[in-house]
């Protein structure tokens, strides 16, 4: 037969025991009832034990490091103002002592000149404009006649509407031979893609 006062005996044992285990976010802990326990992790080293370096050394090392330094900031100073040269954007020499020659006088306009080119200038202006609404209403004439072709055929035969609507694969294709910039130079042989870098290099020894 079940005993009830062992029964209440050992819940009140395991209330009493849950309300000794401490709440704490760091480590767990209990009562002396579950006997064990686990500390906090420390994942730390021990410390090395620093050398004693010769004073004399560490002026050494700082006198040298200071010297580099020194150096940098002395080259720096010398190359500041020192432009690199770009000879595709510098113009021969030849052309300068032309310079004079080729140089050509100011025109002096009248106000009736520019009044006329602001004029001229504004009826160009307004032709474009015209020029441009006209091409826009063009077009949309012809794809709402497009549209209206193919809502017929549709209503026709949805084969042959089908048939209208897919992509001529002969045209996908496409090749264009045209004129070129310059005509083409005989036997010559296209290179293979080596090149030589004959750029110069400043700043450098």
């Amino acid at each position: 037969m079940f005993n009830l006062n062992i029964f209440r005996q050992f819940s009140r044992l395991t209330i009493s025991s849950a309300a000794k285990i401490p709440i704490n976010t760091r480590n767990i802990s209990a009562s002396a009832v579950v006997q064990f326990k686990i500390t906090d992790q420390l994942w730390a080293e021990p410390l090395k034990k620093k050398k004693k370096l010769d004073p004399a050394i560490v002026k050494a090392r700082e006198e040298r490091r200071r010297k580099r330094l020194e150096k940098q900031i002395r080259r720096l100073e010398k190359n500041a103002r020192q432009l690199k040269p770009i000879e595709e954007i510098e113009p021969p020499l030849h052309l300068l002592d032309e310079m004079k020659k080729r140089k050509r006088p100011a025109v002096n306009i009248s106000e009736e000149e520019q009044e006329a080119r602001a004029l001229l200038l504004k009826d160009w202006t307004r032709y474009k404009k015209q020029e441009y609404i006209s091409n826009v209403n063009q077009i949309d004439r012809i794809m709402a006649a497009q549209r209206r072709a193919l809502d017929m055929l549709y209503e026709e035969s949805e084969e042959l509407y089908n048939e209208a609507i897919m992509p001529d694969l002969q045209l996908i294709p496409y090749t264009v031979s045209g004129t070129y910039a310059t005509p083409p130079i005989k036997n010559y042989n296209s290179p293979d893609g080596e090149y030589f870098d004959v750029s110069k290099k400043w700043g450098q020894k």
